[in-house]
C-alpha cells in the first residue's frame, strides 16, 4: 500500500544524490547475500572452525628474542656482552627488550622467579644466578620461564 498525502513540508529526496552520499561513505559496500530462491537447499555451513589465533605477550616475546640471542651469539659468565659477542642473561634481556621497559621488567622478574624456583631461593639477583650456573642449567631456567609467559599470556 502506498499512501501520499497532498500537502507536505519536505523537500523530496533526490535519489541519484542520495546514493552519492553513501557511496562517498562507503566506497566499497559488501555485497548483500542474495535471497534464497524458495526451493533451494540450505547452505552448507563447515562445523570446522579456524582455529583462534594467539598473540604474543610482549614477556613471552622479550623472553623468546633473548633466548634466541643467546642461541645466535652465544651465552657468557662475568661480562654483559664478551668481546666475541656472547652475553649474560641480563645482557641477552636488555637487547631483546630494546630498553628497559615494562616487558624488560617482567621478564626478568620472570626469570629470576624460575631461577629461584629451580635453584633455591637465595638468588637476588640475575647476574649472581647466572655467574653461578652452567649454561644447561641456565637454558632449563629460560625454557620454564618462556613456557610460564605462554601460560600467563604475558
Amino acid at each position: 500500500m502506498n499512501t501520499r498525502t497532498q500537502t507536505t513540508d519536505f523537500t523530496p529526496v533526490d535519489q541519484d544524490l542520495y546514493a552519492k552520499a553513501f557511496q562517498f561513505l562507503d566506497p566499497d559496500p559488501t555485497p548483500e547475500p542474495a535471497a534464497p530462491a524458495a526451493h533451494a537447499a540450505p547452505a552448507q555451513v563447515p562445523l570446522t572452525t579456524a582455529t583462534p589465533v594467539r598473540l604474543t605477550g610482549p614477556v613471552e616475546k622479550t623472553l623468546t628474542d633473548a633466548l634466541a640471542l643467546l642461541d645466535t651469539h652465544g651465552w657468557a659468565r662475568y661480562s654483559l656482552v664478551h668481546s666475541e659477542g656472547a652475553r649474560c642473561s641480563i645482557g641477552a634481556l636488555r637487547a631483546a627488550a630494546g630498553s628497559r621497559n615494562a616487558a624488560y621488567r617482567d621478564a626478568g622478574n620472570l626469570l629470576l622467579d624460575e631461577a629461584r624456583r629451580q635453584h633455591g631461593k637465595k638468588w637476588e639477583t640475575i647476574p649472581s644466578w647466572n655467574d653461578s650456573h652452567t649454561g644447561a642449567q641456565v637454558r632449563s631456567v629460560w625454557e620454564a620461564a618462556i613456557r610460564r609467559a605462554h601460560h600467563m599470556n604475558i
